[in-house]
Order: C-alpha cells, then sequence, then structure tokens
C-alpha cells in the first residue's frame, strides 16, 4: 500500500467551512482548497466576497478555487475577472455549460487568453474534456475538474474516462486534471496510480486518512466492538 507521504496526486480539500478550512491549510499533505456554492450554503455563508477575502487573507500560498454564481456568460465573465483579482492564488471555477445547456467554451478561452486562472467544473463526458481541452491557453495554469464521483454513481466506471481525459489533457502541460467528487478514500490511490494530478476530497473523507495501512484483523475487532458497545448503550435485550 503506497503511503499518504508517496502519493504525488495532490490532495485538495473541499469544503466551505473557515475553521476547518484553515484547519486543512495547515496540513502539509493539503496542496490547495475548493469549494462551491452549494456547500457554501450548507454552512451557512451569507456573504460570498467577504468569506472568501477572509480565507484569501489567510491562505495565500496555496491554490484556492472559488465559483461563479451566475448563468448569463457576459456575468459569469464579469464574475470572474473580480474573483480573479482578489489574489493570485485563486483560481476562478466556471461551469463547462450553463443551465440551457450552452457550453461555455468561449468563455474559458477568453478567460484563459486574458490569463485567469481556471477551474473548469462540473465535467463528466470525454467530449466536454476535449472541448475545455481546446479552448484553455497552454500558457494559463487550469484545472479540469471531471466528477469521477458522480460518474460511479451512475454505474459507471470512471477509471477508464479518467485515463483517457489524461491523454486529452497531454498537449497542454498547464491543464491539470482533477478528480472530483470523491467517495472514499480509495478514490485517491486510483487517481494517483492512473497520474491524475489533482483530487479534491471533502472533509469527512479527509477524516478517514488515518485508517490509510490499517491492519485489517484490528479493524474487523474494533467493528465488533463499536457494534457490541452501541447494544449495550441502547439497552437491547431479546
Amino acid at each position: 500500500m503506497t503511503s499518504l507521504s508517496q502519493l504525488k496526486v495532490k490532495i485538495f480539500a473541499d469544503g466551505a467551512d473557515q475553521a476547518a478550512m484553515l484547519d486543512m491549510y495547515a496540513k502539509p499533505y493539503i496542496r490547495g482548497l475548493t469549494t462551491n456554492p452549494t456547500l457554501m450554503r450548507k454552512s451557512g455563508i451569507a456573504n460570498y466576497r467577504a468569506f472568501a477575502k477572509e480565507i484569501l487573507s489567510q491562505i495565500n500560498d496555496k491554490p484556492v478555487c472559488f465559483e461563479v454564481l451566475a448563468d448569463d456568460f457576459a456575468e459569469m465573465e464579469r464574475q470572474a475577472l473580480e474573483i480573479a483579482s482578489w489574489a493570485n492564488n485563486v483560481y476562478v471555477k466556471v461551469p463547462v455549460t450553463n443551465t440551457k445547456r450552452e457550453t461555455s467554451c468561449a468563455l474559458v478561452k477568453r478567460l484563459a487568453d486574458r490569463q485567469v486562472k481556471l477551474n473548469v467544473t462540473a465535467i463528466m463526458t470525454l467530449p466536454q474534456v476535449q472541448e475545455v481541452s481546446v479552448a484553455l491557453n497552454p500558457a494559463t495554469a487550469s484545472y479540469v475538474s471531471v466528477f469521477a464521483g458522480r460518474i460511479a454513481d451512475t454505474g459507471i466506471d470512471p477509471l477508464p474516462l479518467m485515463a483517457a481525459a489524461l491523454d486529452m489533457l497531454k498537449v497542454n502541460t498547464k491543464a491539470e486534471l482533477v478528480w472530483a467528487s470523491t467517495r472514499e478514500i480509495l478514490n485517491i490511490f486510483q487517481a494517483n496510480d492512473i497520474g491524475c494530478q489533482v483530487i479534491t476530497v471533502t472533509n469527512d473523507i479527509l477524516r478517514k486518512l488515518s485508517l490509510i495501512g490499517y491492519d485489517l484483523t484490528e479493524y474487523s475487532m474494533d467493528t465488533v466492538k463499536m457494534f457490541y458497545d452501541d447494544a449495550q448503550r441502547a439497552g437491547f435485550s431479546l
């Protein structure tokens, strides 16, 4: 089993709780951070701009990804330029399409040509990867986020698709593939083994990192004890 210190894939913490983000930022194995409007809503964030700027005032040496909020491409562009101006370590998340199923690739090209660092997100098909790879500027650093976890949710093995996406992005050395919507610790090793550059992992999954390499016989005993202790606490009887 590859140890955490031997992994080549960069682990990005995915969340929207300020204390948790700062805690993860302090860990050397966390190489970047990302968030999205859904996570921010769940965390009760009321002021997007204020939240982002507070995070960036304390995190300035690792990538941090913040997403545009609009559905209209002109407004997306305005928001992207503002977000990019907040700090040099910001990557602007732009969805691969809007809600009208219109591709955002023209916008991606305009922003990348203006040296805006992007994280093109919500990608789930190889044609989308191909379109994005053509739109990105090879002189501008970028992330291409393929939602492997959501692909797996549909019953499709994401590994062949992720490997093919890596091949597509080889033409752009500044574009890094992101394994997004991670479902389990195993995904980190899967991403690492195929050469995926980045994986985003939520805090609830990151808490399981201590289990890497744990003896399975001991883990079995821990599980038996857990079931027994919970039955006793519940006062169950037969």
